[in-house]
């Protein structure tokens, strides 16, 4: 990535979606893994992440650093 480009982060309280744009290059398509959406270029660069329901991804992602910790 260039230095000029500056990764953006942004939620959506009322539709509870986490976005993370990567870049700001034209999006072509989209895959759906899960919960998860990934939306990408014509030569499939990966532009922005959007995760739906992230209040509950982001409540799995406690819970499994803190079973990490809990075994180190």
């Amino acid at each position: 990535m260039k230095n000029n480009q500056k990764i953006k982060i942004s939620y959506e309280p009322d539709a509870d979606v986490l976005s993370y744009e990567i870049n700001h290059q034209t999006i072509d398509h989209a895959q759906e893994i899960g919960n998860i959406i990934v939306h990408f270029t014509k030569d499939d660069s990966p532009v922005l992440v959007e995760i739906l329901e992230a209040t509950q991804f982001l409540n799995q992602a406690v819970d499994l650093k803190k079973k990490i910790v809990t075994q180190a």
